[in-house]
Parts: C-alpha cells; sequence; structure tokens
C-alpha cells in the first residue's frame, strides 16, 4: 500500500465480485487465510457506521465474501483502502 494512489470512487465498477470466485483448492484457502481480510473489513464497518456513511455500498460489496476471500476480493478491499 505504500505506492497507492488515490481514487474517487471508494468501489469501481470493474470489479466484479461473485461466489463463483471462491477459492477452489486447499492451496488457494491457505494462501488467503494469511491475508486481513476480515480485519480489514470489520474496520471499514467501524469507518462506515462512525464517520463515513460514503463507504457503506462498498463494505456491503466486500463483506458478502468474508467466509470464502479471494484474491480479487482482496484487491478490492485495497482499493477501498
Amino acid at each position: 500500500m505504500a505506492e497507492a494512489r488515490s481514487v474517487t470512487t471508494a468501489l469501481a465498477g470493474h470489479f466484479k465480485l461473485s461466489s463463483k470466485q471462491c477459492p477452489q483448492s486447499q492451496e488457494e484457502e491457505e494462501e488467503m487465510s494469511r491475508v486481513p481480510y476480515a480485519s480489514a473489513v470489520g474496520s471499514f464497518m467501524y469507518a462506515m457506521v462512525c464517520t463515513r456513511p460514503d463507504l457503506a455500498y462498498s463494505v456491503s460489496t466486500v463483506s458478502r465474501f468474508m467466509l470464502n476471500s479471494e484474491k480479487q476480493y482482496w484487491e478490492a478491499v485495497k482499493w477501498v483502502l
């Protein structure tokens, strides 16, 4: 995230997230278990409730996949950051 640039939309239209993208192999699940996905989404929820209601759509979209996160979902979370 050190080289991240700012964006105007919290979640861009090029992110097409669906349950069909969930990890298909044990290896993918193990790789994503090391990513702090749930922690990041939880932080978004706190920010949304306390100060940033404009994040509501983005937070609801990425929170749907907290149980089975995939690399593309993590990219969406980093985009919101």
